[in-house]
């Protein structure tokens, strides 16, 4: 799949209730990191930000069911490359699959990561069945997992199917679970964090809870207590970059193997945080029916948790 001579990469969202209100170039900064906010005001003026696939100016602010769609310039032409990666696939039917990710796996191209994505392995196994809403650096992508995350992740094979599973996810009605292991011993036996998330304005690349960010809501049950970790499960209300990571940073429990948002130095080799996407639920576009997909933990979980427990 390649960009065409626009060289352009196009992003969709649906505004969430709490982002009525908002004004469009906000919104736009918050939601991506591609550009700045001056860059998106840019962007606005050029045509290239969509409200309902109309253009709007910087100061539009979101309304109910607001489709929002950005078209980002690329610095340069980009191939997709197909690719025969092997899949773990859970389900599939003609419009929906379900994947199984490895730790390790980037979910779609970006820069320094344009081969060996999930998306590259879409393509090959599904060809040209899968929805454009996101553009052709997103194709059938409709939530993502961090990189070294594992676990259930979804993708659309068509744009009705899209925009049914993204309206879920607007709405926060789709079924997510994690488990992860966290540092120090959780004394509560269950809890939830509702504290707002934006981009760390100190460092773009970060997230962080901030006054006037987004609404993000993490509910957590301790699994297992461990002595200097607890072993948990996550649910998400909401879907934030981030946000089980930054969620218990903030309440003093940091993933273990989290550099990022946790201690630089780790007690064990570790590639990146332990969390792992177990449960994955929704309603199916075309049936109706809620279907739900769980993964169990896998290897480098599971061998974790035992070495955990000798210490």
């Amino acid at each position: 799949m390649q960009c065409d001579d626009k060289k352009t990469d196009m992003r969709t969202f649906a505004a969430e209730p709490e982002d009525i209100g908002t004004r469009i170039d906000v919104f736009a900064a918050e939601n991506s990191d591609a550009l700045s906010r001056s860059g998106f005001k840019k962007l606005i003026e050029e045509g290239n930000v969509l409200v309902n696939d109309k253009a709007v100016k910087a100061n539009y602010k979101l309304r109910k069911n607001d489709i929002v769609t950005l078209i980002i310039p690329e610095a340069e032409p980009l191939e997709i490359i197909p690719q025969n990666i092997p899949l773990d696939i859970l389900y599939e039917d003609d419009d929906v699959i379900v994947i199984n990710k490895p730790q390790g796996m980037v979910v779609h191209p970006a820069p320094g990561h344009y081969t060996d994505t999930l998306v590259n392995a879409l393509l090959y196994h599904c060809g040209d069945s899968l929805s454009g809403i996101n553009g052709v650096m997103r194709p059938g992508i409709v939530h993502r997992i961090d990189m070294d995350t594992s676990g259930v992740i979804m993708a659309a094979k068509n744009n009705n199917a899209h925009r049914s599973l993204a309206a879920q996810l607007a709405e926060h009605s789709i079924t997510r679970k994690y488990n992860a292991i966290v540092y120090n011993n959780i004394k509560e036996d269950e809890g939830t964090v509702d504290k707002p998330i934006a981009r760390n304005p100190s460092d773009r690349k970060k997230m962080a809870v901030v006054p006037g960010g987004r609404r993000a809501v993490t509910h957590y049950r301790v699994l297992e207590r461990l002595g200097k970790f607890t072993f948990i499960e996550a649910q998400l209300e909401t879907g934030r970059t981030h946000q089980i990571r930054v969620h218990m940073t903030y309440i003093g429990h940091p993933l273990l193997g989290d550099s990022v948002y946790g201690p630089k130095k780790q007690p064990f080799n570790l590639k990146g945080q332990v969390l792992h996407a177990r449960v994955l639920g929704f309603i199916h576009p075309r049936t109706g029916e809620y279907m739900e997909f769980e993964s169990e933990l896998p290897e480098y979980f599971t061998r974790l948790l035992d070495n955990v427990k000798k210490l």
